[in-house]
């Protein structure tokens, strides 16, 4: 079973953040605006709005924690890369996040 069945499952953010700190060469992927992201966002992540995915240059070695803000644009996200190619978990939306943020 892939660490990224455990998602499916309705795990919470919180859940799926330290999932990614433990997993070696995870990136932590947040799909929501600039704007959004330079408000505050997960300590670590990396922000590709999820209009400017496609054009993004990932490594399909790397497993993909994706969020934004409810998880209806990270599930959009992982939708387009798993069809890609790569291994990625939608661990939903910040709003569910109770650690600090990095403004």
């Amino acid at each position: 079973m892939s660490i990224f069945n455990i998602f499916n499952r309705g795990s919470q953010f919180n859940e799926g953040v330290e999932q990614a700190r433990k997993t070696a060469g995870a990136i932590l992927l947040d799909v929501r605006t600039k704007e959004e992201y330079k408000a505050g966002h997960v300590p670590g992540a990396v922000n590709i709005p999820l209009d400017s995915l496609q054009s993004a240059k990932l490594d399909k070695g790397k497993p993909l924690f994706v969020y934004c803000l409810s998880g209806a644009r990270s599930g959009r996200a992982c939708s387009y890369l798993k069809q890609q190619g790569f291994e990625a978990a939608n661990i939903g939306g910040i709003s569910n996040y109770s650690g600090e943020l990095e403004r």
